[in-house]
């Protein structure tokens, strides 16, 4: 009978042992997956904010030119615009650009001397 228990004892340790390591990799795995979908989620945030911008500016530009006699003038200088603020949008949302409005800037110090 000890030879049972004593097998038991072992079988239990190494199983211990197995699951220890399943879940280190389980842990690892995980891990890389949310770092794909963290990113996943920030390509299809940038990518949102620039195509909204152009089709903004383009839908404005057709509008301008559908009600006002300016040709394809207005929708090919709104285009460009909405392309342009497309850009910034991205820029800024990717931390790349500051927000130039008072708000955003609320709490950021306003000089070497400032003793917020």
């Amino acid at each position: 009978m000890p030879d049972r228990e004593e097998s038991l004892e072992e079988r239990m340790s190494r199983l211990e042992k197995r699951l220890a390591g399943a879940e280190s990799n389980e842990a690892g795995a995980s891990d890389g997956r949310s770092k794909d979908v963290k990113g996943m989620s920030q390509a299809l945030k940038l990518s949102s904010e620039f195509v909204g911008a152009v089709v903004v500016g383009a839908m404005l530009g057709f509008l301008l030119d559908y009600f006002l006699p300016t040709g394809p003038w207005g929708m090919i200088v709104f285009l460009l615009l909405g392309f342009c603020a497309g850009v910034l949008n991205v820029l800024r949302a990717a931390g790349m650009v500051k927000s130039p409005h008072p708000v955003d800037r609320i709490g950021e110090r306003c000089g070497p001397y400032d003793k917020r």
